[in-house]
């Protein structure tokens, strides 16, 4: 985006010159005082020289969508321009509802998958079920090499009242169904799931904040506390936020009255605080919010009101640091801009926002960094400097600088991703084995229902049928012997290679590398170095295996039965929530 303004200027740059020699356009007089007093001159007069003087008609519309775009990203990594064709899409995760038939799905090979049927949706009125595959769409074929996500938005949603046929195929029926489907409003819920951990103990997962969070929270706290909730966790792990008055309301259900819960403020906006009302229906009770690298925005809020209060203990990891405010603008063919206007602060003055004055690319690339300085997994790697020291209502300190950090640290678990995880992973295996086993055994008595499945499952027998199945797929075990070597040589010998006492002495480097493996020293220590990684990468197979134990059911949970059940299952191996538990046990009522 920057190259592109780079560009414009230069062309216009150039054209001036060349327009010098000769005789200037007479609505070019007095361009150096114009452009002195209006930044956007030099657009409009090379707007005004294409126009004229170009070989061809360009694409205005594409030129100028990048020039927006351009403008927009030198501002910070939050302002974006949306053209028209995406603004429903993009705006929909945020929405209340969309307007299609109601279903998730799964493409395997050349087959689409119902995953999921969305209550209160069409598909689930006229009786459109998990495992169903798609047939025809009216009397489009809808299995064939290529078959792709567009094709389904494409062919499934459409305008309310508008009537779409589906053939499928149904686990167990010989006879492919036919549904008659009338698009409707399709409700869109942010919660995923909820549900009690023990007798005392609820569990509440929001993933974004939408139109119907705060209303969906009060729901699901009302029958957890039916269901003798008496401690919370909160978990807005991954949540990359939302609304602002949405979060507003959701911090407002966890706070006393006239608490501060977040202000904003910036150069054209005045400060604006947002104060806590009466009425949360869960403002005693022990709490602990669960966040991580990819919780922001609202999210943050919501965290570092709960913190900055005392409100309740905060585990996980240092959140995102995304504390920007938006202001959606309408531009005059549908399109809209995203223009940051204001910044968050937390009750206790930390400004959320993350620093972005080394440009987009290098905020973009903020996480990774992190992850090579050792944060996901040491918190003692984060170093506040004290000018970013802040004090919550007791007096705990708590820093700024950008994200909020938890009161527990929950490094991340990097041991369970081995080599051969990460080859099937990346195959996609795991989830086209997990819908295969699930479509397998839907009429399985043992599977009837999520108690059923929990007490009857055979994880051992399951990881055999997968690794066979991963096997089939040309997957199979690496031989982790020898990865390490060169790696381990090279910087071995670059470390020795100018050491003057050292007995190996050569004419270049390549020379030098085939003489250590005749020299005792380096191989001793490469047998050393051996043994050493043979026992990390025991552990890390065996850390592994146990994980893709866990999701593979927590998969086929999720394809039987609902998104819900995965996490049902995942909560045994979650160690943030594992630790989460732990923490609100300690906190007194």
């Amino acid at each position: 985006m920057k190259k592109i303004s780079i560009l414009l200027s230069v062309a216009f740059f150039g054209v001036s010159l060349a327009f010098a020699q000769n005789t200037p356009d007479k609505n070019t007089t007095n361009t150096k005082a114009k452009s002195d007093t209006n930044h956007f001159y030099r657009i409009e007069q090379v707007d005004k020289y294409i126009e004229k003087h170009y070989v061809e008609t360009p694409d205005y519309k594409k030129i100028t969508e990048k020039a927006v775009s351009s403008m927009l990203a030198e501002l910070d990594p939050h302002s974006i321009y949306i053209p028209a064709k995406d603004v429903q899409r993009t705006n929909e995760g945020l929405q209340a509802n969309f307007e299609g038939v109601g279903i998730s799905f799964q493409i395997v090979a050349d087959t689409i998958s119902v995953t999921d049927v969305i209550v209160g949706g069409p598909s689930e009125h006229v009786g459109l079920m998990i495992g169903d595959k798609l047939l025809k769409v009216d009397d489009t074929v809808a299995t064939f090499k290529g078959v792709n996500n567009k094709f389904v938005y494409n062919h499934l949603r459409g305008k309310k009242g508008t009537v779409v046929r589906l053939t499928v195929k149904r686990p167990g029926l010989d006879t492919p169904l036919e549904f008659k489907i009338v698009r409707d409003k399709v409700p869109i819920y942010s919660i995923d799931t909820y549900f009690m951990i023990d007798d005392t103990i609820g569990y509440i997962r929001l993933a974004r904040f939408a139109r119907t969070s705060h209303q969906e929270l009060r729901n699901a706290i009302a029958k957890l506390k039916r269901q003798g909730m008496k401690r919370l966790v909160f978990d807005l792990r991954g949540n990359g936020g939302g609304y602002l008055d949405i979060a507003f309301s959701v911090a407002n259900e966890f706070l006393d009255p006239h608490r501060l819960i977040v202000y904003t403020e910036g150069d054209k906006s005045p400060r604006q605080n947002l104060i806590s009302r009466r009425g949360g229906s869960y403002t005693s009770g022990p709490l602990v919010v669960l966040i991580d690298e990819f919780s922001a925005s609202a999210s943050e809020i919501v965290s570092g009101a709960v913190q900055d209060w005392d409100r309740g203990i905060l585990v996980g990891r240092r959140s995102f640091g995304k504390g920007l405010v938006q202001r959606m603008f309408e531009i005059y063919d549908g399109a809209q801009i995203r223009l940051t206007t204001a910044r968050y602060y937390t009750p206790s003055g930390r400004c959320i926002q993350k620093p972005y004055d080394e440009g987009t690319d290098a905020y973009n690339r903020e996480l990774q960094h992190r992850y090579e300085h050792d944060e996901f997994v040491n918190a003692d790697s984060v170093n506040y400097p004290d000018s970013l020291k802040y004090y919550t209502a007791s007096g705990r300190v708590v820093y700024g600088g950008g994200g909020i950090m938890p009161d527990v640290f929950v490094p991340m678990d990097t041991v369970r991703l081995s080599d051969y995880f990460l080859s099937l992973r990346s195959a996609g295996l795991f989830n086209t084995f997990a819908l295969t086993w699930a479509d397998n055994h839907r009429s399985d008595d043992n599977y009837k229902d999520f108690d059923s499945f929990m007490h009857n499952y055979d994880s051992v027998a399951v990881m055999k049928e997968f690794s066979s199945f991963a096997d089939s797929k040309h997957i199979s075990r690496n031989n982790v012997k020898g990865e390490w070597v060169a790696a381990w040589m090279n910087d071995y010998a670059r470390k020795t290679a100018t050491d003057t006492l050292h007995s190996i002495h050569a004419a270049n480097y390549e020379q030098y590398l085939g003489l250590l493996l005749s020299d005792s020293n380096f191989l001793s220590q490469l047998e050393a170095k051996a043994k050493s990684e043979d026992r990390r990468s025991a552990l890390i197979n065996q850390h592994s295996d146990i994980y893709m134990g866990y999701m593979l059911k927590a998969l086929i949970a999720r394809n039987l039965y609902g998104i819900e059940y995965y996490y049902r299952v995942m909560r045994n191996y979650d160690e943030g929530l594992q630790q989460a538990i732990k923490t609100v046990k300690t906190i007194k009522p």
